[in-house]
């Protein structure tokens, strides 16, 4: 059992000038909860997965050091987001991206179903211009940033949900809108890029 629970409230404050990029955290950001249960070789008749996990990595992008962080301090946890983020993460995402798919030899990103983490909206409109993605692809991503805002850790869990919930509604014939591969995407401070190859079920 995988729980992500966010209360990011308690970095709400005042405004401030000096501090703008506090604002805009305060923006984006909102409290949330989730629980996966992930296992392996399930029981037939008794378990169904929703979705495989292929493998998952980890990588810090260049040119990142402190551009998100957060700070304990006697105000609280004070969340620091430099405004250059979605284009750091738009440069250097597809490399990522090859290193994952690379065994499979996947190489169009529009074949993939995405969960990518919604930093922001200024983050998926760098995904979608640096890596030629359909607007479609990222809907599962806004939908859940503009009904919940940015839940941290959260976030990812709610877009699986939507996707599966989507697809079915959608009448499409796996999990994943109908496509076999996907991606899961995680950012978080590092800036830390978490790259998951997932696969689809029938439904």
């Amino acid at each position: 059992l995988v729980v992500c629970s966010e209360l990011v409230a308690g970095t709400f404050r005042g405004p401030s000038e000096t501090h703008f990029d506090g604002l805009v955290a305060q923006a984006l950001f909102g409290d949330g909860a989730s629980a996966i249960i992930i296992g392996c070789d399930p029981l037939l008749g008794v378990e169904k997965p929703i979705f495989e996990i292929i493998s998952a990595c980890q990588t810090i992008l260049p040119e990142s050091d402190g551009a998100i962080k957060g700070h304990l301090g006697e105000a609280g946890l004070v969340i620091r987001l430099q405004k250059d983020v979605p284009e750091l993460i738009g440069k250097h995402i597809e490399k990522s991206l090859v290193e994952a798919f690379q065994p499979l030899g996947i190489v169009d990103w529009n074949s993939l179903f995405w969960i990518a983490h919604p930093g922001g909206p200024a983050i998926l409109n760098q995904l979608e211009e640096n890596l030629s993605l359909k607007p479609e692809k990222l809907r599962a991503s806004r939908q859940v940033l503009s009904e919940y805002g940015n839940l941290a850790s959260a976030c990812v869990s709610f877009i699986l949900n939507e996707m599966r919930h989507s697809s079915a509604k959608d009448g499409s014939t796996t999990t994943g809108e109908g496509l076999e591969w996907g991606v899961l995407l995680g950012f978080g401070p590092g800036v830390t890029v978490d790259t998951v190859v997932l696969r689809s079920v029938p439904i």
